[in-house]
């Protein structure tokens, strides 16, 4: 059930952000980095732009000791924090009035009693607005919390499967979902006791990126691309996810997860799934997510023996960044001095489907890189060798393709033109778009769009049952593969470099290279 009753379509195919019904959002993980640093400000802009129903309110349950009062300086010392990192200052004066929704309550992830006094103050919220008890859960938890919140909900009558006619229920759960297929399966049906699968919102942030949102309306909007968007003209697909940071005060979570679990098994598949997935019947949620599972079970499996031809697994060693002196991965906080867990990886995938046979989609992160940057590069087959392509201007270089999710979020196209002169000489040029520079303003974070969608119930950008547990089916084989490798296949690489000579080297198997190095 959806509360998008107003048809707001205007001229050119444009619509307008639409407005939920009061609800109250209860956010579990309410004191940790997740709510301050990111759900809350998303909030708050929403209110800000007026797409906050007036009646709605925040209620955070979290263990750390706060009433509602020190609840909101908490919140709103992060937010000015935050956005004096990014070179501006808070309005105090609209984040007061905004703060007069926000409410706390503390108790235990397994705590009956906790969640029963939870109860109480959602239905006093509700009646003191004089709303209907429409909940949006919000699990920004750590994983091993998610199992017990649901069962919590559950038993103290807080959760329920199905919508009701006079309100609704949803959860949203934050990733990892599970962390191989056996575990994700068990969360799935742990979460299904409680709550319906059209209320569950497996949530990635990444979807909510104007960028990759911008995939599908690139591909299917324009009769340029599409046509050639298939294996008779794509010789190979470049998916890159690079960051700079190490893994900061993560390392307690990141030792145990590593970039497969982390990085590949969610935001990596997404990107691959709206590159090569065919267009839906309708922008609706289940047409574009039946076509992002057919991907998905079309990925060719990579068996365990043969993770070592296929994947490349990396761990940063000391070097500098930005000019700056880092440690390597088992320096840092909370990593066990002997770790095996990577910090990159590269790996080849083939989509075995008619649209894309024999095409080769290269996949690589990793921490600790030169810069931080997300992008898709789709590499078109090279002209024949005769006329320009032919000696002495041989080889020219393919035309590229490349959608930039993130820092700088565009377009660019690279294609031959001839170099102004009497000569013949032949040089690559760039066409770029940039959504900053052409719409003068930079898009919004991605959970406003995604915790607005949650609200009024849209899935479209939320990953459904099978759709994980896909991905997990691809994924689970190269993780028990990895973990049968020798320690020595687990190659270093300096902070500051593009990885590890062997992810240069599966590429070059293949006679390709990585385009960012």
């Amino acid at each position: 059930m959806t509360d998008r009753t107003d048809d707001n379509t205007t001229a050119a195919g444009e619509t307008r952000p639409r407005t939920p019904g009061p609800f109250l959002l209860v956010v579990f993980g309410a004191s940790g980095d997740l709510t301050s640093r990111k759900l809350l400000p998303a909030v708050h802009a929403l209110y800000c732009q007026g797409l906050l129903p007036d009646k709605a309110a925040v209620v955070g349950y979290a263990r750390s000791e706060m009433n509602d009062g020190e609840f909101r300086e908490h919140l709103w010392k992060a937010a000015r924090d935050a956005l004096r990192c990014d070179g501006k200052e808070a309005d105090e004066a609209a984040w007061r009035t905004f703060a007069e929704r926000l409410f706390y309550v503390r108790g235990g992830y397994d705590d009956a009693e906790g969640f029963r006094s939870l109860g109480k103050r959602l239905e006093a919220l509700a009646g003191q607005r004089s709303i209907a008890p429409n909940r949006l859960f919000y699990l920004a938890t750590p994983p091993s919390a998610f199992a017990p919140v649901v069962e919590q909900l559950r038993a103290a009558g807080l959760a329920h499967k199905g919508e009701k006619a006079d309100s609704w229920t949803r959860i949203v759960v934050e990733k990892p979902f599970g962390r191989d297929l056996e575990t994700c399966r068990e969360l799935n049906r742990q979460v299904r006791r409680a709550f319906g699968e059209d209320q569950i919102f497996r949530i990635d942030h990444y979807l909510g990126k104007e960028t990759v949102q911008n995939i599908l309306v690139f591909r299917f909007a324009n009769s340029l691309f599409e046509p050639v968007w298939n294996q008779k003209y794509v010789d190979h697909v470049q998916i890159t996810v690079a960051e700079s940071d190490g893994i900061a005060r993560r390392g307690g979570y990141y030792d145990h997860a590593g970039a497969i679990r982390d990085i590949v098994q969610n935001h990596m598949m997404h990107l691959l799934c709206l590159v090569a997935m065919e267009p839906p019947i309708a922008l609706e949620a289940e047409a574009v997510r039946n076509e992002k599972v057919k991907v998905l079970r079309a990925l060719r499996p990579v068996p365990p023996g043969c993770v070592a031809a296929n994947v490349v697994r990396g761990q940063y060693a000391a070097g500098r960044i930005h000019g700056d002196d880092v440690p390597g991965y088992r320096q840092e906080e909370n990593v066990a001095p002997d770790s095996r867990t990577e910090t990159y990886v590269a790996l080849k995938a083939m989509v075995d489907n008619w649209r894309w046979a024999g095409v080769p989609f290269y996949l690589r992160t990793g921490k600790r890189l030169p810069r931080r940057c997300t992008e898709i590069s789709i590499h078109f087959n090279p002209v024949p060798k005769v006329l320009f392509n032919a000696p002495p201007a041989a080889p020219l270089p393919p035309n590229v393709l490349t959608l930039r999710v993130q820092p700088d979020e565009g377009i660019a196209v690279e294609f031959q033109v001839k170099q102004p002169g009497l000569g013949t000489r032949i040089r690559p040029f760039q066409m770029d778009f940039s959504y900053a520079e052409s719409f003068g303003a930079e898009p919004p974070e991605a959970y406003q769009r995604l915790l607005l969608d949650a609200a009024l119930g849209d899935a479209t950008l939320f990953t459904r049952a099978d759709e994980v547990e896909a991905a997990w089916q691809f994924i689970t084989p190269i993780l028990k593969g990895c973990a049968d490798q020798p320690a020595s296949l687990l190659a270093t690489y300096p902070a500051g470099s593009w990885g590890p000579k062997a992810a240069d080297a599966l590429l070059a198997a293949d006679d390709k290279s990585w385009r960012l190095r």
